[in-house]
């Protein structure tokens, strides 16, 4: 697939994919939906790539949806917001969630709407100091789709997801950050270099084990103690048994630098 609406990039490891619709403030059409997919699916089956870096160009992450891709207007046929949600924004967040590298977010400007919420759905993020996240649906009679409605008051706290939700007040990077929300606010030239360094950090890593540390966190919501430690138990037999774990223990004794082989 040719790209019109996202570059895809691959260099040391790293899938970097940036979203490339900068006058429309990246916002989602069905065509980057169908682009981006594509190139989640070409970083999967590249044994090169061990880490995912997304971001966007321009001055925004991504503002959600693009309204001018829908037909909507007052007195008009209702739309099949639904169809819109199961067939691209909830495969795309479930994807991000569950993909088998770590996946690091680079928000440098505003993410609205399911831009702030893919966002959040990915790993790491590291947002720029004039970032800011927007849950923008309440402005427009409609709830924070693309996962927003589990993530936020997992990450901010109910109250704080209330409110957010319900106002659709801007959330700055610095505050997003002291909330837990995301992993680090930096300055806005710095952004691209702390955030591609972090991507070679773990595409360099022990990716193997990562990987299980992130889907253990994410799926431990659903466990009791007893299920998470006996999950502990099951990862950690398997990944004793790696190779990365082998290397990191030698490493660690001979005083040098390891070499992961991870996924």
């Amino acid at each position: 697939m040719e790209y019109e609406t996202i570059g895809l990039g691959i260099e040391d490891g790293v899938g970097k994919v940036t979203l490339n619709r900068p006058d429309r403030l990246n916002s989602f059409t069905v065509r980057m939906h169908e682009e981006l997919a594509d190139a989640l699916t070409r970083i999967e089956n590249d044994p090169a790539v061990r880490a995912v870096l997304l971001t966007g160009t321009g001055r925004g992450f991504c503002a959600g949806q693009d309204l001018s891709d829908r037909s909507v207007s007052p007195g008009g046929e209702g739309v099949d917001l639904g169809e819109s949600v199961e067939r691209y924004y909830a495969p795309l967040v479930r994807r991000l969630a569950t993909m088998p590298r770590p996946v690091i977010c680079a928000v440098n400007g505003v993410a609205a709407g399911a831009g702030a919420n893919i966002a959040l759905a990915c790993d790491i993020v590291i947002a720029a100091r004039s970032a800011k996240f927007i849950q923008s649906f309440a402005h427009i009679g409609l709830i924070p789709d693309s996962g927003g409605t589990w993530v936020l008051p997992r990450l901010a706290g109910q109250a704080r997801a209330l409110g957010l939700a319900m106002t659709g007040a801007p959330l700055h990077a610095e505050t997003a950050e002291q909330w837990g929300v995301i992993w680090k606010c930096v300055d806005d030239d710095a952004l691209a270099d702390e955030a591609a360094a972090l991507a070679r950090q773990f595409a360099a890593g022990p990716t193997r084990g990562l990987v299980a540390t992130k889907m253990a966190l994410r799926e431990s919501f659903g466990r009791s103690l007893d299920e998470a430690l006996a999950m502990e138990r099951d990862l950690m037999r398997e990944l004793g048994r790696s190779a990365d774990y082998r290397e990191g223990v030698s490493a660690f004794m001979e005083k040098r630098r390891p070499t992961f082989t991870g996924i």
